[in-house]
């Protein structure tokens, strides 16, 4: 509403109290100049606002990629363990758990905060103690022992991934251009002069609307685990039902 409903309303307003001060004939002075730089200043930016998009929404589908990415490799490691067998293979599947657990119930909370939960760290940690308990006896194993650390490494690597991201991939310099564009833009529309005031607020208005529209997709996105549009932990808490399901005897 703050963003969007305010900002497009004041917009709107800018206009009528211009006029209210310079009159349309010293405006209409400015429109054949105004016009030449205003299309300059709305495509440099255009180009902003889309290279802006872009960045975020790709950001966003690499965060999405990475907790498909974890959860698929925990649920082949998990089948990994029935290989190893005896203790090594039990305290693997155990500890996998925990760390699931954690990271759904403690990292997830955490990013919504631009951090990450050290307990889930821990049980990465007891993950791989677990799995280097497991001494190979055979070629055989030690394919499997290295199989397991793939995708152990997977693991780990997709957790880094999505708690770097959970940052937001916008920087504050760029925050700044932005809205600062925006009210640059939105301000040039000022410098015009035409007879109908109402249609003048109206297109300015709509210019209003578009571009913190699209600055609101922005701000949606840029944190892909919080906010309005946020990745859930869907696959890991299925991964644990499935998890949960198998060890009942």
């Amino acid at each position: 509403f703050l963003l969007i409903g305010a900002t497009t309303l004041l917009a709107m307003v800018a206009p009528v109290l211009v006029r209210q001060r310079v009159t349309t004939e010293r405006l209409k002075i400015n429109n054949e100049v105004a016009g030449f730089t205003f299309a300059i200043v709305g495509v440099l930016y255009a180009v902003l606002l889309a290279f802006a998009v872009i960045v975020v929404w790709e950001k966003f589908n690499e965060a999405e990629h990475a907790a498909a990415q974890e959860a698929g490799a925990a649920a082949t490691l998990y089948r990994l363990a029935n290989g190893i067998g005896g203790d090594p293979g039990i305290a693997l599947r155990d500890s996998l758990t925990g760390y699931l657990r954690a990271a759904v119930q403690e990292d997830w909370p955490a990013m919504e905060q631009s951090k990450f939960s050290h307990k889930a760290t821990r049980a990465l940690d007891a993950t791989y103690a677990a799995l280097l308990t497991f001494t190979p006896s055979d070629g055989r194993a030690t394919a499997l022992l290295n199989e397991a650390l793939r995708q152990l490494d997977s693991i780990s690597e997709a957790r880094h991934t999505r708690i770097v991201l959970a940052s937001g991939a916008v920087p504050s310099v760029l925050w700044v251009v932005l809205y600062a564009g925006a009210v640059a833009t939105i301000g040039y529309t000022l410098f015009f002069g035409t007879e109908n005031l109402r249609v003048q607020a109206l297109m300015t208005g709509i210019l209003a609307l578009l571009i913190f529209s699209t600055l609101l997709v922005i701000v949606a996105v840029d944190h892909p685990y919080a906010g309005p549009v946020r990745l859930q932990p869907e696959a890991l808490f299925a991964l644990l039902e499935e998890f949960a399901a198998k060890s009942q005897p």
